[in-house]
């Protein structure tokens, strides 16, 4: 978990922060996410979640254009010594990443945001934290 500020170098590189480093392993998959960002899973949690994709009802459009989204947008990627992964351009483009970037840790994932769409995303869930409240209220949680 965390939110931590990074920089895409000019090699299109970009470190994940060091204390995911070990949980993630020296292999990550690279795919669209949600909500314009880049999500980073390890490869075993990846492999999961393609398991899960897999038995999913094809026959809806949205599902498909979901697993879509996410298995052909998605690429394996070692981390070099730096704990550092190279961003292919077109996941770049998808999330439009310029140079700062925000690697949020999430439950099973991080997710890479351009810095400036994070601050946007982020002020407007803040300033709903009553409705989220609720929504959680009637889920059990809060």
């Amino acid at each position: 978990i965390g939110e931590y500020q990074h920089n895409i170098d000019a090699k299109k590189r970009v470190a994940l922060p060091s204390k995911f480093r070990k949980e993630l392993g020296k292999k990550v998959v690279v795919t669209r996410g949600l909500d314009k960002c880049l999500f980073v899973y390890p490869l075993k949690t990846w492999e999961e979640l393609a398991e899960k994709l897999g038995t999913l009802p094809m026959g809806e459009s949205g599902t498909r254009s979901f697993v879509r989204l996410m298995l052909a947008g998605a690429i394996d990627v070692d981390l070099d010594g730096q704990g550092r992964v190279l961003l292919p351009e077109y996941l770049k483009e998808y999330a439009g990443l310029n140079r700062n970037v925000i690697v949020a840790g999430l439950f099973n994932r991080l997710e890479i945001w351009d810095e400036e769409k994070w601050q946007a995303y982020r002020n407007g869930a803040e300033a709903n934290t009553d409705e989220i409240a609720e929504q959680l209220g009637k889920l059990g949680i809060y």
